[in-house]
């Protein structure tokens, strides 16, 4: 019995820590915009980022559950998967494509994830493509659309290659994190996707200059400890409540309620920078969250 009610407990909150996850995504912008204006370049915050959420995984993990470092040696591949294929990957695409496109595009672009996701398990764990769903991915991805104002002006091959790029890499953790979820805790999964995404960002990320900004500054704490809430509200807090997430909710699923991240983009962008509302991005907004409800009926 208390078994059963414990299941039922992790079912009920497993979607509710999937869209706490997407909030948290969507204050990115205000990190990144302040980061921006430090003198560091897309490719060095991500770094910052998924280093410090990397340390931040290795310390929770020996205090929870030191045992959770020992891993296969078969199951390298997989972690190499979701920290460079996903994680680096997905990064490395979405901000070639906003260099190459309008932002609006770009993020459009990103956000075909959930139809990745959703193609990707009907074939890996044949999941049901079920009328409930698609209408939900239906909502969400026109709420998306909406609320980013895509115009479709400046889209070139390449950019829409680099931009799909980023949609398949985002959705590809889903995927393998679903896969990785089998074998180890969440905290086992997060903790060597961010290492290894943390490794592979410092071959990408010109080290040697951003120590430069870093000793240049005259604010080194403040910006040390800006770094750190980066890390903190926009890596280390949503993935790990998105990977806790995925035991119990369908990565289908997953990825339709993560995207709640562009509408919380869009309401920062009116509280913290002043950005209007146009009917548009409200009507946006309205079918991202009735693709959530629809989900949770």
């Amino acid at each position: 019995m208390q078994k059963h009610m414990s299941e039922k407990n992790r079912r009920n909150i497993g979607p509710a820590l999937i869209v706490l996850a997407g909030c948290f995504w969507g204050s990115m912008g205000i990190f990144v915009r302040r980061l921006g204006s430090a003198g560091f370049s897309s490719i060095q915050i991500v770094s910052i980022r998924v280093t410090l959420a990397a340390l931040s995984f290795c310390i929770l993990l020996l205090i929870r559950d030191p045992a959770g470092f020992r891993i296969s040696v078969r199951d390298i591949p997989l972690f190499l998967g979701l920290g460079w294929g996903s994680i680096l990957f997905f990064t490395v695409c979405y901000f070639t494509a906003i260099r190459m496109m309008p932002l609006s595009a770009a993020a459009i672009l990103l956000y075909t994830s959930p139809i990745w996701i959703m193609l990707m398990s009907v074939l890996f764990f044949h999941e049901k493509l079920t009328r409930k769903k698609l209408l939900a991915l239906l909502l969400a991805f026109a709420g998306c659309v909406l609320v980013s104002g895509f115009s479709g002006e400046g889209m070139t091959l390449t950019g829409l290659l680099v931009g799909l790029g980023s949609g398949i890499g985002y959705g590809l953790y889903s995927i393998l994190g679903t896969v990785a979820l089998r074998r180890y805790s969440p905290y086992t999964v997060t903790t060597y996707t961010f290492v290894f995404a943390a490794a592979g960002s410092w071959l990408i990320c010109q080290p040697a200059e951003m120590l430069q900004i870093f000793a240049g500054t005259e604010e080194l704490p403040a910006l040390l400890l800006f770094c750190c809430l980066t890390a903190l509200v926009t890596a280390v807090i949503p993935f790990l409540a998105y990977t806790l997430g995925l035991r119990s909710v369908e990565a289908s699923r997953a990825g339709i309620l993560a995207t709640v991240e562009p509408m919380v983009a869009a309401i920062f962008g009116i509280l913290v920078f002043s950005e209007p509302l146009t009917l548009l991005s409200g009507l946006g907004i309205l079918l991202i969250l009735s693709a959530v409800v629809l989900l949770n009926r």
